[in-house]
């Protein structure tokens, strides 16, 4: 019924071991999360009385069900794009449009097989879900509500995914609105649950943005509130995914082949004659720097001129957070403490801040990774190989190139760092720290991608591991901490449980970042940044000096930047081979 490109992926996907792995992986995680919480609140007693068990089963379901539709819905839609963009890329798509497949069957089909591992792992996790109702505290209609919304999440985040895919030539453009537009879409119900839009109802928000509905759904009692989430929301987001995916069937083959791809007609001999004779003329050639990879980068349109769009969508979303900041200052909360379960651990303006430095981190992530697998699919590393240009050329021009282009996600989100402290959010020193330890986490954004891109010769396993592990060590030491304040039990009984969840993590960075070129120092990052994460983040937490965090971060990610490109480095070739050599089956 969808044609022959869903089907395709239906009969290659079980042949695959990523396939079983993702929903192996993700089982385990949950599992171990779910024991972490038992042990955080059991401590040395067991949990014998109904009450606590039903407290541990409530509190772990508010946990896992928003991190299952955060990591579901965007795996789904940062899948579904780079499956398009690939094909892109390698021109295949072209060859598909020759075909008698429809553009229902191709759109459908691109979008049924993105979502097809994310499917399965939301499959896979219902079992845990159900063990939370045996606990008590949560009941079957709130797991299957969660389920509904986490399933229509994912269907609309395809179909966003696959439609910027088709429409933007650049893998950049497609992965970059890709994110844009997974957060504009939470950021509207934001701003609509603030009650600034008149006319609108603030309930409506938990109808639009599936994160509000979620966490309603997650809230106890049945409540109207909960009622328009648990139906709304998944209608709301069936009806954006049909919306979407029509507009991606109706303008695929006015989209592909591009502008960009399209050849001249060609001309007869005395038209040529007669237009040379006209309009021809020499152009004065252009200066190139010594260092030509940084010139292509700073000095022409490689990522495509619609990335100007891009540039527009990200200053929307840092209007809108710009908007929230100023609301936390306007009401004088700027020092105040927002809570979690009922404990005041976060300061306000994190709310507005935090996001946007996550999303600023990722797109110059996608762009890092961009950069190389581009040069990789036209072939033109292949060339870049037998010239005589450096390794130190090709790395630092890339990652100098990449912060150049992705200015405006550095510069902005400092911004909103000098408006806080300017009206005494924080302290100068604060101020000072925030900005050094900032500039190195975006230093490393773009080491891990290049890092990504060198050793990963299928694009769409570079870019799913590169923004992969950023998600994790953004998402995943939160989750921890969330835990933490949320259980609120002694440290001496929850250091066990979380240096298990760290050393798991630890474990997965290792074979994501190490799993192509194997090396001590790759080692020691792996299992050190979990650890330092957490603790700079427990730091902040407890308001603590602020130099050991900004010690902490600048020393292990400094020396994971180290780690990831010295290899390169010291021989670019070997480390392209290596990936070249142990290139993916599906590639």
């Amino acid at each position: 019924m969808l044609g022959p490109v869903v089907g395709r992926e239906v009969h290659v996907a079980p042949k695959r071991s990523k396939h079983f792995s993702a929903r192996g992986f993700y089982i385990l995680a949950l599992f171990l999360l779910l024991s972490t919480g038992w042990l955080v609140l059991a401590g040395t007693r067991p949990l014998s009385a109904v009450g606590d068990r039903a407290r541990l089963g409530g509190l772990m379901f508010a946990l896992l069900a928003p991190l299952q539709l955060t990591i579901l819905g965007f795996q789904a839609a940062l899948t579904s794009a780079s499956s398009v963009a690939q094909e892109k890329d390698r021109r295949t798509l072209l060859l598909l449009l020759l075909t008698r497949v429809t553009s229902a069957e191709l759109v459908l089909g691109k979008m049924s097989a993105g979502a097809l591992t994310a499917l399965a792992m939301l499959v896979a996790g219902i079992p845990v879900f159900l063990v939370l109702v045996l606990l008590g505290g949560v009941s079957l209609s709130q797991v299957l509500a969660s389920t509904l919304i986490a399933l229509t999440t994912i269907l609309a985040g395809t179909a966003i995914g696959t439609m910027f895919g088709l429409w933007r030539e650049k893998t950049f453009q497609t992965l970059a609105a890709t994110v844009l537009a997974l957060v504009l879409w939470v950021a509207c119900g934001e701003v609509i649950a603030t009650g600034i839009l008149p006319g609108i109802p603030t309930s409506l928000a938990n109808s639009i943005s599936p994160l509000r509905a979620i966490l309603a759904v997650t809230d106890g009692g049945l409540s109207a509130t909960r009622l328009g989430a648990m139906f709304g929301n998944p209608i709301f987001s069936t009806c954006l995914a049909t919306a979407v995916a029509a507009i991606a069937m109706w303008r695929l083959r006015i989209w592909n082949p591009s502008r960009e791809a399209r050849a001249p007609v060609a001309l007869s001999e005395e038209t040529v004659a007669d237009e040379r004779a006209v309009s021809w003329k020499v152009r004065d050639p252009r200066p190139v720097w010594d260092n030509p990879v940084l010139w292509r980068e700073m000095r022409t349109w490689a990522y495509g001129r619609k990335v100007l769009l891009i540039r527009g969508a990200y200053v929307l979303l840092f209007l809108l957070a710009a908007a929230g900041l100023w609301q936390v200052i306007s009401s004088g909360a700027i020092r105040e403490r927002a809570g979690v379960d009922g404990v005041r651990a976060v300061p306000a303006a994190t709310g507005a801040l935090a996001p946007l430095a996550i999303v600023s981190l990722m797109i110059v992530n996608a762009l890092a990774v961009n950069s190389v697998t581009n040069e990789r699919d036209t072939l033109a590393l292949d060339l870049l190989l037998v010239t005589d240009l450096s390794a130190w050329e090709f790395i630092f021009g890339k990652l100098w190139g990449v912060l150049y282009v992705g200015k405006e996600m550095i510069l902005l989100p400092l911004a909103l760092l000098a408006l806080l402290w300017w009206f005494g959010g924080i302290t100068t020193e604060s101020f000072v720290y925030l900005v050094l330890g900032g500039g190195v986490l975006f230093v490393f954004a773009a080491a891990l991608g290049i890092h990504s891109g060198l050793v990963y010769s299928n694009s769409r396993t570079a870019v799913l591991t590169s923004l992969g592990t950023l998600f994790f060590l953004a998402i995943g030491v939160v989750t921890c901490m969330v835990i933490m304040v949320g259980f609120r039990g002694s440290f001496s009984l929850q250091l066990a449980p979380f240096l298990a969840v760290i050393l798991g993590g630890g474990a997965g960075l290792l074979a994501a970042l190490g799993g192509r070129t194997p090396s001590a120092a790759i080692g020691v990052s792996a299992f050190l940044l979990p650890l330092l994460t957490f603790y700079a983040i427990t730091t902040f937490l407890l308001q603590r000096d602020q130099l050991p965090v900004l010690l902490t971060v600048a020393g292990g990610y400094g020396f994971a930047v180290a780690a990831m490109l010295v290899p390169a480095l010291s021989d670019l070739e070997l480390a392209v081979q290596r990936g070249r050599g142990e290139a993916e089956a599906e590639g």
